[in-house]
């Protein structure tokens, strides 16, 4: 990744969620506890341990953590709730932790930054979820033992550049390679010919997603000799944090369920049958418009969707492209308590199992011969032989070649 791109979209970027349900709404404009179906889960864990130590020192697994969300909240049935539920598992273990959500309802960078400087001192450690978090170097520095999870993003210096800090534990993920999947699987499946990829705002992971797809399918009609159109409405196009026409289908909001409908009836319109949603609340628009089609499907992101595409007795989920937040959120607590955390930048993707695709039986529609070329594909992406572009790693879908 450029550092200089990745800076600049620090400067420009606001809440990012790459996809999910309904969060539940926001009623303040500062950040506050959360209150949705997660909370009574937060606050049965506040229960169990209030008067517990409050230290980080290694051997003293009484935590008490705070996770930080955008307004979708961790109840959104995707990226908030992925890494509230790497949290919960960390509890299940460590059971005198505890966890409190707290709503960030603006969006907004700077908000997103006083939101942590607000609680940082009523807690061991913060999860921060989202790129709008970027900015919480200073916080971090002045608060050294407080230990942070910074999850879509790297923190950034008072010149925007991308730093480590000793106390931030930062990771990114290699969301090109979870969209090249979805890609190849749409491109397999698909009947008319016709995909694409909706996203909610061109941020660099939503970036990452598309390209990622559009590499997917430049896959299979390479190899397979297949001839699948990746459809774009021009009036829908997405502009990077760089200014750079991104192309696309692009809602403009993580939370406009109605244009996202508006979108995917369009693409539907254009004979589109596989559509892969990076969207937010917006991309539960795109799943009602499949829903009241015929044969046409869905490729959910970040987690396993399935559920969320139950149409009576059908399932409009092909299939979900993975960003394993939650594990990786769970890994870096237990580093807390056995007193090895430490500072520092990663960028996980299949080499780790942190990028993928759901193939499970019973929680996708993916026929045998698909998903047998897509797990040979993703040993050819865990070896790094394959590297489908990203927004900011020098490959645009244009350059990208099967191997």
């Amino acid at each position: 990744m450029k550092k200089s791109m990745l800076t600049l979209a620090v400067v420009l970027a606001m809440t990012l969620t790459a996809c999910g349900s309904t969060g539940g709404a926001a009623t303040e404009s500062s950040a506050v506890p959360e209150s949705s179906a997660a909370e009574s889960a937060a606050e049965t864990t506040e229960a169990s341990s209030e008067a517990a130590a409050q230290t980080t020192e290694a051997g003293n697994d009484a935590l008490k953590i705070a996770i930080v969300s955008s307004p979708s909240g961790v109840d959104d049935g995707s990226f908030n709730e992925d890494n509230y539920n790497g949290i919960l598992s960390f509890i299940g273990k460590h059971p005198s932790s505890t966890v409190t959500p707290v709503k960030e309802p603006t969006g907004d960078t700077a908000a997103a930054v006083q939101a942590v400087a607000d609680i940082v001192a009523d807690y061991d450690v913060i999860v921060c979820c989202g790129f709008q978090f970027a900015g919480i170097t200073q916080v971090a520095q002045d608060n050294p033992d407080v230990s942070f999870i910074l999850v879509d993003a790297f923190p950034a210096d008072a010149e925007g550049q991308d730093t480590e800090v000793e106390n931030i534990y930062a990771m990114q993920f290699k969301e090109q390679e979870s969209g090249f999947f979805a890609g190849m699987a749409a491109a397999l499946e698909t009947k008319s010919n016709k995909v694409a990829v909706v996203n909610g705002i061109a941020y660099p992971s939503n970036v990452n997603y598309q390209y990622g797809f559009e590499c997917g399918v430049k896959y299979v009609n390479e190899t397979d000799g297949k001839a699948v159109e990746i459809v774009e409405l021009p009036s829908y196009a997405g502009t990077d944090v760089t200014g750079v026409n991104v192309g696309g289908n692009y809602i403009g909001s993580f939370a406009d369920a109605a244009t996202g409908k508006v979108v995917g009836n369009a693409l539907i319109d254009e004979g589109v049958d596989i559509m892969f949603v990076a969207a937010g609340d917006s991309g539960n628009g795109v799943f009602t418009a499949a829903k009241e089609a015929e044969g046409v499907y869905v490729i959910g992101c970040d987690v396993d969707q399935y559920d969320d595409g139950a149409n009576g007795d059908a399932n409009v989920i092909l299939t979900s492209g993975l960003k394993v937040m939650s594990t990786n959120v769970d890994k870096a607590l237990e580093t807390i308590v056995d007193g090895s955390f430490a500072g520092g930048n990663v960028t996980l993707g299949a080499d780790t199992d942190s990028t993928g695709y759901v193939s499970a039986d019973g929680r996708c529609q993916l026929s045998a011969d698909t998903i047998t070329k897509v797990d040979a594909a993703y040993d050819k992406v865990k070896a790094g032989e394959i590297v489908p572009a990203a927004n900011f790693n020098g490959i645009t879908p244009d350059d990208f070649k099967a191997e």
